[in-house]
């Protein structure tokens, strides 16, 4: 037996690529919807590579009730409104917006970091998941950390214009496209030029000088996977259309070397090494794409501080930011709370 499931911003980036891995991943079904806003309504999405189609239905009308689980990816202001609406009527929401991630009845999940946490759900019928940087940083940490206790995290991250939407990729296009044949090329999404660039901006400015998207990866880490962590991050966007890199140093309370993180790494769940001390011995963000893995090189110690290493990881963050990780906490949420499926 399987779940009633409902997608929501199912037209969107993350929203397509949800049905995407629910179809990969052959999740147990008994019926699907794809949900979006008024002006996608009666839209014909394919899922899977059966031919089936999915006809998208209206938010603002859609019924929760009955429906097993609702994951969310339609952006804060459409969960403001329509999850606690989706909870209260007894439908279980995985979010992907940042709206509930630091409420302290919501847990924060990353299957491979806090599986543990995920019993709390039950406070709200709300889980939250992370911001798609923070995903793949804590899926590399957590081993690290249970074997030698990180003190403090030093990460820039190289994030990919698929992060901002589709509009974000729509502008990388359209401006790579008008530098070659001299067309006008002023930015619209983002504050300066993202072709052949980068901008040390990612999210809103703060008070202390920090954006949001760096104040997220502190808040959520802490919150996933140890308060005690410090951390501090430079969220960079780079022309790149999908998958988001980190330039991560950790410091640790006891001694790790490079071959001791390396082949823990190794054994962790979600995680793929490729760590070649040679010219293409490492993962880019191309090669990430469409892949389930976060992927761990360029693995070495750091001489300036005691207990240093520093490694790069890379990811694609529709997957494992977003839709993959969702899809896991369903996993999770069916195999060991609603235990409908047979």
């Amino acid at each position: 037996m399987g779940y009633r499931v409902a997608v929501v911003g199912a037209t969107g980036n993350v929203g397509r690529e949800i049905l995407n891995i629910l179809a990969e991943r052959q999740f147990p079904l008994d019926e699907l919807a794809a949900v979006a806003s008024a002006r996608s309504t009666g839209d014909v999405i394919d899922f899977g590579d059966s031919g089936e189609e999915l006809r998208v239905k209206n938010l603002e009308h859609f019924d929760f009730a009955g429906w097993d689980m609702a994951l969310f990816a339609a952006g804060s202001s459409v969960s403001k409104e329509f999850v606690p609406k989706a909870a209260a009527a007894g439908c279980t929401v995985i979010d992907n917006s940042s709206l509930y991630r630091m409420d302290p009845d919501v847990p924060l999940i990353v299957p491979e970091v806090n599986s543990q946490a995920l019993a709390g759900y039950t406070k709200k019928n709300i889980i939250a998941n992370p911001n798609c940087s923070t995903a793949q940083l804590v899926v590399a940490l957590k081993p690290l950390h249970d074997a030698a206790k990180i003190k403090r995290v030093v990460v820039a991250t190289y994030q990919s214009v698929s992060g901002t939407g589709k509009s974000g990729m729509d502008e990388l296009f359209e401006q790579s496209r008008n530098i070659f044949v001299g067309d006008p090329n002023e930015p619209k999404v983002y504050p300066k030029q993202i072709a052949f660039n980068v901008i040390p901006h990612a999210g809103d400015f703060l008070d202390d000088g920090s954006t949001t998207e760096e104040w997220k990866m502190v808040v959520e880490t802490k919150k996933i996977l140890d308060p005690t962590i410090k951390l501090t991050a430079t969220c960079v966007r780079v022309p790149v259309f999908v998958s988001h890199s980190e330039a991560v140093n950790i410091e640790f309370e006891n001694e790790i070397s490079a071959d001791e993180a390396r082949n823990i790494l190794r054994e962790a769940p979600g995680v793929m090494v490729v760590d070649k001390r040679e010219a293409g011995g490492y993962v880019t963000p191309v090669e990430a794409v469409g892949e389930y893995a976060t992927y761990v090189s360029r693995i070495r110690e750091d001489p300036t501080v005691e207990n240093g290493l520093s490694l790069w990881v890379v990811s694609d963050n529709l997957r494992k930011g977003a839709a993959l990780n969702a899809v896991q906490i369903a996993e999770l949420l069916g195999r060991k709370h609603l235990k409908k499926a047979a």
